[in-house]
């Protein structure tokens, strides 16, 4: 059924009783014969071909054709015109279409079919017109016509294709001749087999004769059984793409210029963009109306026109606008499309991974331009001989941007050409460092790995070779691969079609196994595999996470105070770092202020007697620190305050967020501490400054999470009541003002800073509740001059 250009075909099917009937357990003729039609419709519609269907009944109850008189081609029904083949076609295949309680001569039906082609192709131009017909022969046939029939297929270069259930060298009680084709014994074991009638012999007798004087020594490779179409159509047909030339000048310099003709060679394949909104109900397009409008960010969302809105483009944390008209005038300009040699180089240099883009081109000689051809000849043949290829500046037209890419030589018995290839730009390249594996003994491979790995590439060589190195079967080819993307997409849509209400059906077996390795490789590859795995034994190693807490850690240092210092050990299982630390519980980190407490303060791990001494005063002297009241105000509460504020001087969303974390905390704590008035006055003050500052935004969230005065019904130090702390929080008429854009910058390194130590301060506060502990003055003081020092960095 391979077919290249415009065609008019006409499916002729048999709907007699004989084909509908069927041993217990089989499929009948007609069941199989509709199966393989429905395949090639759906390649057709999804191919999106231009080749126009028609479909002819021959068995069928009734009689609609030109031909038909009193007694002839009776029981010959065209059911369909020459028409695009549409999801109609394939609904009626699978529905309308039924079988008929009569017969009729196929060889009539064959004559119809031709009326029909020569009729309805009239004034048309088609490469191919061609018949297919489908049928068991059992339908009596009268060869009264048969040269006639053959004389006018020639004639008027009809082609005809048939297909059977069953080969056509099968005999009824299923011997015949013994040196049939592999091909033909494959096809005959394929099938559930039962003897054939007299008038199937006789049919196949015909059927022989007919397409033997067709081609006499090809004529019944047009003949297949139903189980090898099904099998061979089972691939949607891939679109039909024509590629068209691209004509330009090859210069070389200012002074050499050869016409050229480039065609796309590869190009990536995409699914069609053809889906649209519909109607759930309806499921039309026109009862769904879409409309885009603009408004902007405030609270009665004010309608922007389209004339009055611009492009923007974000560069750091300012938005630069950007106008259609200076996007037009950044726009690279060149004078016309070009392909233009800017030097030449070695093969060698032109590594693999520097190939890009999406398509390849193959360039050619201009057509009919013998001095064109003779010059680009010389040119291809000097590059291959030289092993060299050329650089070349590549533009499509005048309006895309140039590319710069390589051209290779490349030449066959057929033709000579240039392949071109797109090379990156600077911007294109991803470097990476990596350490090598030759200097790592850890990673050098014995002889017997080194063995094992090559028999395990032998063994899995998908290309066959004879003893010369010919190659003379590839075993995968990608080429002959459909994207199995686009054939289960294909299979979903004609699933959909008739079925809107069903789920899709599981993906075929043929295209799990499409991407799968060969079974003979997998076969040849076992043994290899095995050495493989003896060799390179795999363990699992698992870590075990445990949760440290300051009891786990503190439990020695009354008796024999602070660890020795110990090196660094690389995944040692139970290890544990300050960031692991500070993403884990409340008590690990607590933990690693008072480490840090240790450290910074003494300078290192010495365990010397003084540095013990000195090392147990500080964890003595935490509780002495935190009874102090003032502790708690000088430092917790003004080192919040002061994040929370310089949080909100970055005004930027992420940074408000931070913020009111803080102040959730600060909240919290203050309740637990007694603290009351701290925080009231701290909340109190921060509102007096959202209007000074224009932080109304900010504000808005506060509202929105009902942060408000702590009343005394939740603390008895307070005296503020509840309605008082609603009313705090009741907004004010608004003015209409515009907001100055926030801005959404920062550093980085200094956000990090205030988040540890905003978590440092609430987990100060928390140790004070839970272990009565808290870092000494030394450890706050030196993670503040930590943190301003990674600032100043």
């Amino acid at each position: 059924m391979a077919r290249s250009g415009k065609a008019a075909i006409v499916l002729c099917l048999d709907v007699g009783y004989a084909m509908s009937n069927s041993a217990s357990g089989e499929e009948s003729s007609l069941e199989q014969a509709k199966k393989v039609m429905t395949k090639f419709v759906q390649r057709q519609v999804f191919a999106e071909t231009k080749d126009e269907v028609a479909v002819v009944l021959f068995g069928t109850d009734g009689t609609r054709n030109d031909l038909a008189s009193r007694d002839q081609y009776q029981n010959i029904t065209v059911h369909r015109s020459l028409m695009l083949p549409d999801f109609d076609l394939l609904e009626d295949i699978q529905d309308v279409i039924k079988p008929g309680s009569e017969q009729a001569d196929f060889l009539d039906a064959i004559i119809v079919c031709m009326d029909l082609l020569q009729k309805e192709t009239i004034g048309k131009k088609y490469e191919k017109r061609h018949i297919e017909l489908f049928t068991d022969l059992s339908s009596p046939v009268s060869e009264d016509q048969l040269d006639i029939i053959i004389a006018n297929l020639k004639k008027t270069g009809i082609s005809l294709q048939f297909f059977l259930p069953f080969p056509v060298d099968d005999d009824d009680d299923g011997g015949g001749d013994k040196s049939a084709s592999v091909c033909s014994q494959m096809h005959r074991n394929s099938f559930p087999r039962k003897g054939l009638t007299e008038q199937q012999k006789e049919g196949i007798d015909v059927v022989r004769k007919l397409m033997h004087t067709l081609d006499e020594e090809g004529g019944l490779e047009e003949i297949y059984t139903f189980r090898e179409s099904l099998e061979r159509l089972s691939m949607f047909k891939k679109i039909e793409r024509k590629s068209l030339p691209w004509p330009c000048q090859l210069t070389i310099g200012s002074n050499l210029s050869i016409r050229i003709v480039a065609y796309k060679s590869v190009i990536e394949e995409k699914v069609k963009k053809v889906w649209t909104v519909v109607d759930a109900k309806t499921l039309r397009k026109e009862d769904i109306q879409k409309e885009t409008v603009y408004c902007l960010n405030d609270d009665e969302e004010t309608e922007v026109q389209k004339d009055d809105t611009i492009q923007g483009f974000r560069y750091g944390s300012d938005i630069v606008p950007f106008s259609k008209e200076d996007e037009e005038q950044m726009k690279y300009k060149t004078e016309a499309k070009c392909f233009s040699v800017l030097g030449f180089s070695r093969s060698s240099q032109i590594q693999r991974q520097y190939y890009m883009g999406n398509q390849v081109l193959k360039v050619f000689a201009a057509k009919d331009d013998e001095n064109a051809a003779v010059a680009f000849s010389a040119l291809v043949h000097a590059l291959d001989e030289l092993k060299m290829v050329a650089i070349v500046r590549y533009a499509y037209d005048r309006r895309c941007n140039p590319q710069i890419g390589v051209a290779f030589p490349y030449i066959k018995d057929a033709y000579e050409c240039l392949i071109y290839v797109q090379l990156p730009y600077m911007e294109d390249l991803r470097p990476y460092i990596f350490s090598s594996l030759k200097n790592n003994k850890k990673c050098t491979p014995t002889v017997d790995q080194l063995s094992a790995v090559d028999s395990l590439i032998d063994s899995m060589n998908l290309v066959s070779e004879d003893d010369d190195g010919e190659t003379f079967e590839d075993l995968f080819k990608p080429s002959k691969i459909p994207n199995p993307h686009f054939q289960r997409l294909y299979q979903g849509l004609q699933h959909k079609a008739f079925h809107p209400n069903e789920p899709l059906p599981p993906i075929e077996q043929h295209l799990l196994e499409m991407l799968e390795m060969p079974h003979v490789v997998k076969e040849r590859c076992q043994a290899p595999l095995g050495k493989v795995k003896a060799l390179f034994p795999l363990k699992e190693v698992s870590k075990k996470k445990e949760e440290k807490t300051a009891q786990d850690i503190f439990k020695d240092n009354s008796e024999d105070g602070p660890n020795p210092k110990k090196p660094k050990i690389e995944d040692e299982e139970g290890s544990f770092s300050i960031m692991k630390l500070a993403e884990g519980n409340v008590t690990s980190f607590i933990c690693i202020l008072i480490f840090l407490d240790v450290f910074l303060y003494f300078g290192d791990y010495s365990c010397s007697t003084a540095r013990e001494d000195e090392a147990r005063f500080v964890f003595e002297g935490h509780s002495h620190w935190l009874q102090k009241d003032y502790t708690y105000r000088a430092i917790v509460s003004q080192q919040l305050i002061n994040r929370i504020h310089q949080f909100l001087e970055n005004k930027g969303s992420q940074y408000y967020m931070k913020g009111i974390n803080c102040i959730r905390v600060f909240r919290e704590e203050a309740i637990k501490l007694s603290k009351v008035q701290c925080f009231n006055d701290f909340l109190q003050a921060l509102k007096s400054k959202m209007e000074d500052k224009a932080l109304a935004d900010f504000w808005e969230i506060i509202i929105q999470d009902r942060i408000s005065l702590i009343t005394k019904d939740e603390a008895e130090g307070s005296s503020v009541t509840s309605e008082e702390a609603e009313k705090f929080l009741a907004p004010k008429e608004k003015k209409n003002e515009t907001l100055p854009p926030t801005d959404e910058g920062g550093d980085v390194d200094d956000l990090l800073a205030w988040q540890l130590r905003v978590q440092a301060s609430r987990l100060i506060i928390m140790s004070h509740q839970q272990y009565h502990v808290l870092p000494s003055p030394q450890v706050l003081l030196l993670l503040l001059f930590f943190n301003e020092k990674r600032i100043e960095d």
